[in-house]
């Protein structure tokens, strides 16, 4: 089991959700989040005030999946996110010790389904 975490920029989210269900993933956490890598943010003038920008708006999706879907879901992030500019965002994978659906009690895959 596998927790893949991806940061892609908000206006990709659509594309990359397509691309997921596409290759048959549809269980997923998406939030909101701020932060800052290579583009290392910019300025912006507000009634008449420099302001610097340095946390830039991302999107967080986390999905849980069994050994056998994360290079497909890997595949599809990058399929729904990439531009080829900087800032495309990036991909995380990390061991899942355990997993628990609280209405079942199931664990480990089964619960992740």
């Amino acid at each position: 089991m596998k927790l893949i975490i991806a940061m892609i920029q908000p206006h990709k989210l659509p594309d990359v959700k397509e691309a997921l269900y596409a290759a048959k993933v549809h269980k997923m956490t998406v939030s909101n989040a701020l932060g800052c890598g290579q583009q290392k943010g910019y300025s912006e003038m507000y009634r008449g005030v420099l302001h610097e920008v340095n946390l830039l708006k991302k999107v967080r999706i986390e999905i849980a999946v069994n050994q056998d879907f994360v290079e497909a879901t890997v595949k599809a992030i990058i399929k729904g996110a990439k531009t080829g500019k900087i800032g495309d965002g990036k991909i995380f994978i990390l061991d899942l010790y355990e997993c628990i659906r609280i209405r079942t009690g199931e664990r480990g895959a089964p619960a992740i389904g």
